[in-house]
């Protein structure tokens, strides 16, 4: 098989098992399990739990004792079974320990997945920064095929999206022991157990901006982090509108949703083109007012006759998301040492998934209820203008802070 097929193939599958079931969980937890909303937020928190440490830890095996091939098909073959066991869980706290469980195998393949790729290609002579961008768009097909295949099927609520996500992790774990041989670097090999949750990465901290870097990914990927937990939400909610209830778009919201992830697909395709012609650091500013424009956009919109607006903010959405989760990543690939690339990108994916996750569902949750609820009822025209209020904030102080010049040069 050509090696483009093979990476853009693991690209699919990656995000194909995620897709099945991240934006519908909520779904069969509610509709399904009847629990309450703050044991399903204890069973979604488990992402970024999991991401705190998980893939620190497989970036440092990684680039020590195993072939980063082989511990991604490890990695997916558990995943397969945690989630063809998540309909036998009778309780949260029994689906909470096993998606716990889950994340721990999975959080570590999202970072794998950029570093595997890399290092194949690197390998294989090819030019990172112009053919691996068209084939990461295969992931944003994968994420939104798996969304598409759950509502259409009217799966949103059944158990059955996890079985579906269980044989997409299982073919994706066989499939990985296809792949070019990636062992571990020999200069590696002296790395201490204090590196282990990522450590050596953090020595990356000594560099100011690269510092900087790392903690606006943090304050970027609270935004992400905001759409994957209230866009689900903020639609369903119109249904409680009469005017709305019998609008076709709230009868698959997880495929409006989805839109976003296509218009990943397109927007990833810019990016080989903007690198050499703005840089990395301007590719990330474009992003976070991408996110501005994503939520003032939900402020206004409706299903009626503010369609438009929704339909423009779940496409924007896609490209806030992929500019700066792409564009970060070339930046550490770059950046950072070879011998600790899979650390840094692991300690990447901590910020952006985990940290992130983490502030933004306690500092949101805390928000919505103190100011913007009001007897049960969400304000989320409110809720959309404080998420802008946020976006815009971050954005000034990402233009003033970050003055890494190396980035122009790091694009070309």
């Amino acid at each position: 098989m050509n090696l483009k097929v093979k990476i853009g193939l693991m690209q699919f599958l990656e995000f194909l098992a995620w897709g099945t079931w991240l934006v519908t969980i909520g779904a069969y937890c509610f509709n399904t399990k009847h629990w309450t909303a703050s044991q399903f937020g204890a069973i979604f928190s488990t992402t970024g739990w999991a991401a705190l440490f998980m893939p620190a830890v497989a970036g440092f095996i990684a680039d020590k004792w195993i072939n980063a091939e082989r511990m991604y098909g490890f990695a997916h073959l558990a995943c397969a079974v945690c989630m063809a066991c998540v309909p036998l869980m009778q309780t949260p706290a029994e689906l909470f320990w096993l998606m716990l469980l889950n994340m721990c195998f999975y959080m570590p393949t999202v970072s794998m997945t950029f570093s595997l790729s890399y290092a194949v290609m690197e390998n294989a002579g090819m030019d990172i920064l112009k053919e691996y961008p068209p084939l990461r768009a295969f992931g944003t097909i994968g994420f939104a095929a798996g969304m598409w295949s759950t509502s259409l099927l009217g799966l949103e609520s059944s158990p059955w999206q996890f079985y579906i996500s269980s044989a997409c992790s299982l073919c994706l774990g066989l499939f990985a022991f296809t792949l070019p041989k990636c062992p571990p670097a020999k200069s590696n090999q002296d790395k201490s157990w204090l590196e282990v949750l990522g450590f050596d990465a953090i020595k990356l901290f000594k560099s100011a901006n690269i510092a900087i870097f790392f903690m606006f990914s943090i304050l970027i990927g609270v935004c992400l982090q905001l759409s994957s937990a209230y866009f689900d939400g903020y639609l369903h909610d119109f249904a409680k509108i009469p005017q709305y209830a019998a609008s076709p778009v709230l009868k698959y919201p997880a495929i409006v949703i989805s839109l976003g992830q296509l218009s990943e697909a397109a927007f990833v395709l810019m990016v080989p083109f903007l690198l050499k012609r703005i840089g990395i650091r301007n590719i990330m500013v474009f992003s976070i007012f991408a996110w501005v424009t994503c939520w003032l956009l939900l402020a206004y919109g409706n299903p009626g006759n503010g369609l438009a607006l929704i339909i423009a903010a779940m496409l924007i959405r896609g490209m806030a998301f992929d500019f700066f989760n792409l564009s970060g990543s070339l930046y550490i690939e770059k950046t950072a040492p070879v011998v600790m690339r899979s650390s840094a990108q692991g300690l990447y994916q901590v910020m952006v998934i985990g940290v992130a996750a983490i502030i933004g569902s306690y500092t949101s949750g805390w928000l919505i209820d103190t100011f913007f609820t009001t007897n049960g009822v969400k304000d989320w025209h409110g809720i959309m203008l404080a998420f802008a209020g946020y976006s815009i904030f971050v954005a000034i102080a990402f233009i003033l802070l970050f003055k890494d010049n190396n980035t122009r040069t790091v694009s070309n």
